[in-house]
């Protein structure tokens, strides 16, 4: 564990390109968490935790994990809930704030600290490319 820095179980979604590479999805309650993961798996992530994620800091990073009662599941409005590939873990390396619209074409990067740790930090952005550039920015990183 890391310095003292205690696990907390926050509201958030979170997918995974492996083990290694875990996105975070901030926002509150109908700000399309659960919608983003889903085009997010559709494009071959897969799924850690919707709605609820347990982050615990280690050595190695942020790590993110399901609670036991929703794991593999996943919230599709209009259709319930559906049954998701998962990861039972993954080091969060992005984070996306879904509650607020990014203002500028190339932003500044940020960042945001969980359990001591901090993570690169992007906005909401509207757009049919929104899904696959976090993909490719979760895969690939961003540029300076």
């Amino acid at each position: 564990m890391n310095g003292g820095a205690a696990s907390q179980v926050i509201h958030a979604t979170c997918v995974a390109d492996g083990p290694d590479r875990a996105l975070l999805l901030l926002g509150p309650s109908g700000s399309g968490k659960s919608s983003l993961a889903l085009q997010l798996i559709a494009l071959g992530l897969v799924l850690v935790a919707d709605d609820r994620t347990e982050l615990s800091p280690t050595d190695a990073g942020l790590i993110a994990r399901c609670p036991a009662a929703i794991q593999g599941l996943i919230e599709a409005r209009g259709l319930g809930i559906l049954h998701a590939p998962t990861l039972p873990h993954a080091r969060v390396t992005l984070a996306v704030d879904l509650a607020t619209q990014e203002p500028d074409r190339l932003p500044p990067h940020r960042s945001i600290v969980f359990c001591e740790h901090t993570v690169d930090l992007v906005l909401a952005t509207e757009g049919p490319h929104f899904a696959a550039a976090l993909v490719v920015a979760l895969r690939h990183g961003r540029a300076a």
